[in-house]
């Protein structure tokens, strides 16, 4: 089956417990204002097979603690990420935690669908708005639900105010020497870290000038 996919890379350690894959989709209807993933907003490029994903995600799962999948709009790709979610299942009994921007409500098809293949959602559209206090969310009007008891005993203490070490973020290099975050900043993090860079000399692009730049 053919799936849109951002990006693949393990360890990710700030976005769920332990040492995580992180799988983001390519794609979203959604579009909040502010998102820092403008890049993965277009419904083209990034094609691969969910085959494809799996054996690279296997060949990580015997070090991985847990799988966290994000995007994009996984819920945009339903029939890709139900295969997905199958074949994680099938590989491995570590827990899955998907990020939606959708509502719960609005997700019951597929979740009838994935029933017991996603331990945790964290659901709600990115409210640039609304304050940011609440572990593992970038606004706190996104909702965490612990959907099968391993999701239970590893997110349940992710209900809580943000603490300094949940503020951490991942930091990738590409082959082509581009830089890449995984975590959740603070409002203005990038803002702050663009205007250092820049102060220092170098050129940085954001994922909102790839974006305008299209």
């Amino acid at each position: 089956m053919n799936i849109r996919v951002s990006r693949l890379h393990f360890p990710v350690t700030t976005l769920g417990p332990g040492k995580r894959i992180g799988i983001w989709f390519q794609g979203c209807s959604i579009r909040c204002p502010g998102c820092i993933s403008m890049d993965t907003w277009a419904s083209v490029g990034g094609e691969t097979t969910v085959d494809a994903v799996l054996a690279q995600a296997g060949a990580w799962l015997p070090e991985a603690d847990g799988i966290t999948i994000s995007g994009g709009e996984p819920f945009d790709q339903p029939d890709a990420l139900v295969a997905l979610l199958d074949g994680l299942r099938r590989l491995s009994t570590c827990d899955i935690l998907v990020y939606s921007g959708h509502p719960l409500e609005l997700l019951a098809d597929t979740l009838v669908r994935a029933d017991g293949l996603i331990d945790v959602l964290i659901s709600d559209p990115f409210d640039i708005d609304a304050p940011q206090t609440r572990a593992l969310r970038g606004s706190d009007n996104q909702r965490l639900h612990c959907l099968t008891a391993r999701g239970w005993a590893r997110f349940s203490e992710y209900e809580h105010a943000s603490r300094g070490k949940d503020k951490a973020l991942d930091v990738m290099f590409d082959d082509d020497g581009s830089v890449w975050f995984a975590g959740i900043p603070d409002r203005d993090d990038f803002q702050r870290l663009r205007d250092l860079l820049t102060d220092q000399g170098h050129h940085v692009r954001i994922s909102a000038d790839k974006v305008k730049n299209r």
